[in-house]
Order: structure tokens, then sequence, then C-alpha cells
């Protein structure tokens, strides 16, 4: 059998990736990834050193989403989020049925969010699935909290550089960091005749063209700033 952590990179996988090897150093876990092809340089630099931290990481081979793109013939979007299912969890699920019966497959699902699974995986008979989080009694403040304390930064950006739930100020951001990148997804709207974001969604341009234009004219955005939540006292320290 084998013990493998589903690690997408983001705050959850990787705390929880990070604690299983630190509570059970002779278990030979499996850390698997299945990339998307389209993160950010940011991100690649994580996995980089997620990959030191853990002794190695195991990426996938699966469809970008460009290749995703023009299979389907259309953005995702909300209503379809194809782009999940058939580059994250499909293949996942794919090599976890090529391993030894009864192996087992980890998620970062945490105690506030229980209920969430459930729309995503289903009990397989030829693997389990365990939910440490949920045994520890881990939210969210839980899982960051511990990796303040290890000193582990996630990126703000996990996901594809054009997901299409990202806000107004990271399409700025990109925009203006990697214009190539940028370029290459308006190609993208071009071909598929679809937007990145949803018409309608606010009062600035779906496409994004012009986008960018409005943000070359200066055009503000509006934003909240964060509450800061202050630091407390690690109780992973002494453990």
């Amino acid at each position: 059998m084998k013990h493998v952590v589903a690690l997408s990179g983001g705050k959850d996988s990787t705390a929880l990736a990070l604690r299983l090897k630190e509570l059970n150093p002779e278990t030979p876990y499996e850390f698997v990834c299945t990339p998307t092809g389209d993160e950010l340089p940011p991100m690649q630099a994580h996995w980089r050193r997620l990959e030191d931290l853990l002794g190695g990481i195991k990426m996938l081979p699966t469809q970008t989403l460009e290749e995703l793109i023009e299979k389907h013939r259309m953005i995702p979007n909300y209503r379809a989020r194809f782009c999940t299912r058939e580059i994250k969890i499909e293949p996942f699920l794919a090599y976890m049925e090529t391993l030894p019966a009864e192996s087992i497959m980890y998620v970062g699902i945490r105690k506030d969010e229980e209920d969430r699974l459930g729309a995503i995986l289903a009990e397989d008979d030829t693997f389990s699935i365990e939910r440490p989080f949920i045994q520890w009694a881990w939210g969210l403040s839980e899982v960051k909290e511990y990796l303040r304390c290890r000193g582990v930064e996630i990126p703000e950006r996990t996901d594809c550089g054009a997901c299409f739930y990202q806000r107004l100020g990271e399409w700025k951001a990109l925009s203006e960091q990697y214009p190539d990148r940028y370029d290459r997804y308006i190609a993208i709207e071009d071909r598929a005749g679809h937007t990145f974001r949803s018409p309608g969604r606010d009062t600035w341009p779906a496409d994004l063209r012009s986008l960018r234009e409005e943000f070359r004219k200066g055009r503000k955005i509006r934003t909240r700033k964060p509450k800061d939540p202050g630091l407390a006292a690690c109780p992973w320290c002494s453990k």
C-alpha cells in the first residue's frame, strides 16, 4: 500500500504535507501534485522549496490549461469549471487507481469545511481517504499559525495565472508584472471568442485587452483594507 498526500501547494495541502512528515518521519509518504502548467513564477518557486522540505514531489502529467481550452473550444468559468475536474481531480484519481489495494489518500479538508469533500471525491473500493485536519480539529486559524511558525509563506496566487476567480487587482498585477503572459491570455480570448472574466461581473470591461487599457488610463480599483489578525503564540513549537 502507498500513503499518498494530495499536494496542490496551497496553504491547506502544504500544512498537511509538512505536518504529516513531521509527525511520522518513518512513513514513506508520496506527495503528489497535478500542475496546470499555467502557474506563476512565485508558485513554481514555492514548489521547488517544498521539494526540498519534503524530500521530493511527484508531478503527474496532465493537460495544460491552454490545451484544455482548445479541446473544449471555450474558456472555463464559474458555471463550467471543467479545468479543476479535468486537470486536477481526474488525473489524481486515475493515478490512485493504479496503486496497490488499501492505499491511502490524504486530503487537506479542514474541520471548518467538512462538507467540501463530498462535492469532489467519493470513497473508492481500491483506496481510502483520510482527513487528518478533521481528526486534529484544525481549522483555518490552526493552518495559518502552523505555517507561520514553520516559516513557510504561501504565494498570493496558487492557481492558474488566468484563473477566472481572480480579482481586478490581481489582473492588474498580472498585466504589469507578466506582460508577455497577459498578451498570451488576450490571444486565447481572441481565438476562443470568450473572456476569462464574466461579462457584467462589475463595471469594468470583461475582455483582457480593454481591461488593460483601463488600467493604463489610471482607473482606480476599489479595495478594502484587510483586518490585521495579529500574531498568536505557536502551539506546535514544543511538539
